[in-house]
């Protein structure tokens, strides 16, 4: 009987200590399933810092200042006293041009001006003449006087027409003589001596003369948009020219247009270029390396660390030990650093290698560099 027991003690023993043993290695598995689960990244931790950045874009060398000088009036070229690369200074005459039917118009206006004074003066005195005799009492009606001091201011503003004609007339033949408005070189020269000019002319789309000061250029340079914050604290800017190549010139920033361009959404950057050695010439190309301080207090973060699909741009924030998505947006970049705006927070450890296979709650595991 004890022995019947024995056995029956032994057969009932048996599957549980087999349950017991497979519930133990199921938490075991379960356990070592966890582990293995845990995805390894690499980690950084998230501080404010600022983004030093520098852009090479294509400028354009123009001249400091020109003009296209063009003839005012019909005329012929009478002299030309310049020719193409001429250094000429304010004030000094390029050309002289001739339009004989303005001298015989400078005539007439001078003999109807003659004319106009010596009617004026006749109406002026004969005025005097009754203001005076009227003092005697029944000597002049009123209405005489009133109508001699008519005609006298009549008469005056005849004059003043005339004398106005005459000096029209007179500026219009300065325009005969062609000046530099500023010292510089002429770059342009389409007009000989007997060349018919003026705005009848058929070459009249030509400028007589194109007069460049080139002895200080401007650089020209169209900035992007997304980078169109930082020029205000744009300073030195270096920059070189394919026709010298191995030379680098530097320039700082003079003015900024405050408006973008609306076809190439661009803003104009200007530098002034001293050029007295006549290096550089105006029309040239240059690549201008041009530095944009970034902002301060901001993430900057490596471009490893920001995840873009088709839904969202975010990075990977660890929180207890998982991955927690969270929105961000993008500043500007630079060397593979990019500035990042969005819910985060000093300190916060971010994966350094993300993913958008790194899903939401995924369990993580930092591991060193």
């Amino acid at each position: 009987m004890q022995q019947t027991t024995h056995t029956y003690l032994c057969l009932i023993g048996a599957p549980l200590l087999m349950m017991m043993a497979s519930c133990n290695g199921s938490h075991a598995e379960e356990e070592t399933k966890e582990v293995q689960t845990a995805v390894q990244v690499k980690t950084l931790v998230l501080q404010k810092s600022r983004l030093e950045n520098s852009l090479k874009l294509p400028g354009e060398i123009k001249p400091f200042q020109f003009a296209d000088l063009y003839a005012k009036v019909n005329s012929y070229v009478k002299e030309v006293q310049v020719d193409l690369g001429s250094q000429v200074s304010k004030g000094q005459i390029l050309a002289t041009l001739e339009a004989p039917e303005m001298n015989s118009q400078l005539l007439g206006a001078r003999s109807r001006l003659h004319t106009r004074e010596a009617v004026f003066r006749a109406s002026k005195a004969n005025y005097e003449r009754l203001l005076r005799t009227s003092k005697v009492p029944g000597t002049i009606s009123p209405n005489d006087l009133d109508l001699a001091l008519s005609k006298m201011s009549a008469d005056s503003a005849e004059l003043l027409a005339a004398r106005s004609a005459y000096q029209e007339v007179q500026r219009m033949l300065d325009y005969l003589v062609i000046r530099a408005p500023f010292s510089g070189v002429i770059s342009q020269r389409n007009a000989h001596p007997g060349t018919y000019v003026g705005p009848g002319a058929r070459s009249a789309e030509l400028p007589m003369f194109r007069l460049e000061e080139q002895s200080k250029l401007r650089l020209a340079v169209a900035v992007p948009e997304v980078y169109t914050g930082g020029l205000q604290q744009a300073g030195e800017v270096r920059f070189t020219v394919r026709s010298l190549p191995g030379d680098t010139f530097r320039a700082r920033v003079a003015r900024v247009a405050g408006s973008l361009d609306t076809r190439l959404r661009t803003e104009t950057l200007e530098m002034d270029i001293s050029n007295k050695d006549k290096q550089l010439l105006p029309g040239m190309y240059a690549e201008a390396l041009l530095p944009l301080p970034g902002k301060q207090d901001v993430y900057v973060v490596p471009k490893s660390v920001i995840v873009s699909n088709s839904e969202k741009v975010f990075v990977i924030r660890i929180v207890n030990n998982q991955s927690r998505w969270v929105p961000v947006t993008r500043g500007n970049e630079y060397n593979g650093m990019v500035e990042i705006f969005g819910g985060l927070n000093d300190q916060d450890v971010l994966v350094k290698n993300a993913s958008d296979e790194i899903k939401e709650g995924t369990p993580l595991q930092a591991v060193k560099e």
